[in-house]
């Protein structure tokens, strides 16, 4: 015999397994073919339209919602970043930046000169603060900045190895 914690009154052992089963798999009528018919039936005999729970929703919750269910929060965070740069980084230096990618929590920024980027790294601590503080979402924990792509001497679809037409400067 198993006895009630909150009673005192002993309990059979079979009715305290029938019970914890019913806990763990739901009452036995509620299963069936016909089962889903009757649990809709029975949460809808309370509804009324514009009852509680059937409130209008704003636009902003029901988005809100919708990207909180998708797993939307970071990329629509990185977007926000994207499209606010000039406001992070201010007026004067995003007209010579570009941000480029967000990988794994780096944003890539190109600058215009190396001068640009070298001024810009050693910003970067107060960058990195500021984005975190307006777009702690987005997951960026560093960012990059780099100098403008070298001309490249590959034209076409072939190489040969060595230093080509240069080997005769200088």
């Amino acid at each position: 015999m198993i006895r009630r914690a909150e009673e005192g009154e002993p309990v059979p052992e079979h009715v305290a397994v029938f019970r914890h089963f019913r806990d763990v798999f739901g009452e036995p009528g509620m299963r069936g073919a016909d089962a889903r018919r009757r649990r809709r039936a029975a949460r809808e005999e309370g509804t009324v339209p514009y009852g509680p729970g059937r409130e209008p929703r704003g636009i902003l919750d029901v988005v809100d919602d919708l990207t909180s269910s998708r797993g939307w929060e970071s990329p629509l965070a990185e977007a926000v970043l994207l499209a606010s740069w000039g406001d992070i980084i201010g007026a004067d230096n995003a007209a010579h930046t570009t941000p480029i990618a967000i990988e794994q929590g780096l944003l890539t920024v190109r600058c215009e000169s190396n001068s640009w980027a070298t001024q810009l790294r050693s910003m970067r601590m107060q960058v990195v603060a500021k984005i975190e503080e307006r777009h702690r979402a987005a997951g960026i924990s560093d960012v990059r900045f780099i100098g403008p792509d070298a001309p490249s001497w590959n034209h076409g679809l072939r190489k040969v190895p060595g230093r080509g037409p240069r080997d005769t400067y200088g």
